[in-house]
């Protein structure tokens, strides 16, 4: 359970950095891609053998770590442009809806337990990340022609945790955890450093110093979320569907909170009952393990 929680507190500094770089119009795109680098290092420095490009070409998780680095960034750039066309509640929904693909995994491909208690627990987490995340008053509004974005960040999130997961159960052995994380953080940033050459040669790109240092109070907490994630998802009485439910609905929690706390933020009748529901979800799923 330990894991579980640094996965979330380290989720939860996630958040504060994105709003932080909102407050100083930090290029976000820029320290994404600059966050990646650190996130690498910091695995890299984790890592207790030698790291030998060799060796990790030769993994046999390499292949899905390379199809992690590219969906990372490709998720980035659809949440952004259905940030712009349908607005931030949309895509915090769709990105946390999509719990659903890897606890649905879990129960039928791992064939892991689904009792009531749990059951009604995943259903309460669920309608708790849609009341948690809805800025909103009269829920979320889409128009017909933008839909297929906000589907494609909820599949792709989806897949991300669901990759993770089953890379992990196949083929990570527990002292490649480090490395495992690092080399999807490296993809992730050859991709960005791609895309931000493109810019350059368009005329579009602007150096900025707190990108850089945006970048790099982010890139720390970002490895720690994926790598405590997967040692939860490693330990001893703790199935995928249980992780995935209270991490997920916990990064939700504890965010809003601590969005009233440090930034003055003020939730709607239907934010609480998110949260209410959120911590009834996290007791219901804990007790049935």
């Amino acid at each position: 359970m330990i894991y579980l929680i640094c996965s979330v507190l380290a989720s939860t500094l996630i958040f504060i950095a994105f709003k932080l770089f909102a407050k100083f119009r930090v290029d976000t795109f820029q320290a994404i891609v600059v966050n990646y680098l650190f996130a690498c290092i910091s695995g890299i420095v984790a890592f207790k053998g030698d790291v030998v490009p060799g060796k990790i070409i030769q993994q046999p998780w390499i292949y899905g770590c390379l199809g992690l680095g590219v969906l990372f960034i490709i998720i980035f750039n659809l949440m952004a442009l259905t940030t712009q066309r349908s607005g931030i509640s949309v895509v915090s929904v769709a990105t946390k809806m999509s719990v659903v693909i890897p606890i649905a995994f879990g129960i039928f491909y791992y064939s892991e337990d689904l009792g009531i208690s749990k059951g009604v627990g995943i259903v309460l987490a669920l309608i708790a990340v849609y009341l948690a995340s809805i800025k909103e008053s009269d829920g979320l509004r889409i128009e017909p022609k933008n839909l297929i974005f906000p589907v494609l960040v909820f599949l792709g999130s989806g897949v991300i945790d669901l990759s993770i997961k089953y890379l992990e159960d196949s083929y990570v052995t527990e002292s490649d955890i480090p490395i495992f994380s690092a080399t999807i953080f490296a993809t992730a940033f050859v991709v960005g450093v791609c895309v931000l050459l493109f810019q350059v040669v368009q005329g579009k790109f602007r150096f900025q110093l707190k990108n850089l240092l945006g970048g790099i109070g982010l890139g720390i907490p970002n490895y720690f979320s994926i790598y405590f994630l997967v040692k939860a998802l490693r330990a001893n009485g703790l199935d995928s569907s249980t992780v995935f439910t209270i991490n997920n609905v916990a990064i939700v929690m504890v965010s809003t909170l601590v969005g009233i706390a440090l930034f003055g933020e003020s939730l709607s009748k239907k934010n609480w009952a998110g949260i209410v529901l959120a911590v009834l979800s996290i007791i219901l799923v804990t007790l049935s393990f």
